[in-house]
């Protein structure tokens, strides 16, 4: 079955990027039926080529592409899927970009420089997208950015689910890994029933991109398995810091718990040579053989994706999902 249809001939159709392909079946198993059969391909000079190869007309398209390296080239896909969704006389298009693009582009820090994650949404829009869906994005305000409904999905039940089993919230203290991280710090804690809090304190340049130093934990963590809690991993550099600033200062082990594993180069060694016992990540991105090392746990994000679908095709409450709660 490729799609899910409802009373008043509605029509789901879950259409898939090439970036995730697994991710994509993930989410469709989820939902019961099969992915919309696409063709596309790359010409001789690297335009990409797109087509659905079923009818679209009527139906509430939901267009899935993690956005991974290449990342320009998987944004352009998107765009043009998109395009060729609302050229097939789709009823709705929902775009699911699981991580972002261009997330930390969200404000300008000097003067002259772009904000290009409201160019992405500006994009999207203009392509044809109704609706954007995305988990966890990197500021929370960015919601604002597109002109239409963004469903902004969480991916802390998941991975508060999995740390839960993995620590006892008596010996433990959750560590954001840099002060504005602190409230989705606040919202673990409560969730692992009043787990105390620290945070690194850590300098950035803003001239030189993927660099900032972790200089001191504010707060206790002696004795403590120390759980740092993020939103993504790039190149992992300040987050590894983080984990040695934190066990110079005496916590007894640390966890990782992040959404997107980004992991570009030399992130994977980094982590493994860190010292932390278990970085747990999903799988919003895709993550290859060769970045993986021991210490390495990754979740499904599927289910949350497949919930939140079923919700919107269902004209349901995607926060709800979430308890309400929000960042």
């Amino acid at each position: 079955m490729t799609g899910i249809h409802a009373s008043g001939a509605k029509h789901l159709v879950l259409a898939s990027g090439r970036a995730h392909p697994e991710l994509a079946k993930a989410v469709a198993d989820e939902l019961g039926i099969d992915l919309l059969p696409v063709t596309a391909y790359d010409f001789a000079n690297s335009e990409i080529y797109v087509r659905f190869d079923e009818s679209l007309r009527g139906s509430d398209v939901f267009v899935l592409q993690s956005i991974t390296v290449p990342v320009n080239k998987w944004i352009m896909e998107t765009l043009i899927m998109v395009d060729a969704a609302k050229r097939a006389s789709a009823k709705r298009i929902t775009v699911v970009v699981p991580s972002y693009p261009y997330a930390r582009q969200d404000k300008k820090h000097k003067g002259r420089e772009p904000i290009s994650a409201r160019l992405m949404a500006d994009l999207f829009k203009t392509a044809g997208a109704d609706r954007i869906m995305s988990v966890d994005l990197h500021a929370a305000q960015s919601q604002g950015f597109f002109d239409g409904p963004v469903d902004h999905l969480w991916a802390m039940p998941t991975l508060v689910n999995y740390v839960r089993t993995r620590i006892e919230p008596h010996e433990s203290v959750i560590v954001s890994p840099d002060a504005g991280r602190i409230k989705v710090a606040e919202q673990w804690g409560e969730r692992l029933g009043g787990v105390p809090l620290a945070f690194v304190h850590k300098t950035r340049d803003i001239t030189r991109p993927n660099q900032a130093t972790a200089n001191r934990v504010v707060g206790d963590v002696v004795g403590r398995t120390a759980v740092i809690v993020d939103d993504l991993i790039d190149t992992a550099g300040t987050i590894a810091g983080a984990v040695r600033v934190v066990l110079e200062a005496g916590a007894k082990d640390v966890i990782i718990a992040a959404t997107h594993g980004v992991l570009s180069d030399p992130a994977a060694q980094r982590l493994a040579d860190c010292g932390v016992r278990e970085v747990i990540l999903t799988d919003t991105l895709p993550i290859p053989v060769e970045k993986r090392f021991p210490q390495l746990t990754i979740l499904p994000i599927a289910p949350v994706l497949a919930r939140a679908i079923q919700e919107v095709f269902n004209d349901g409450s995607v926060t709800s999902l979430f308890d309400g709660a929000h960042a």
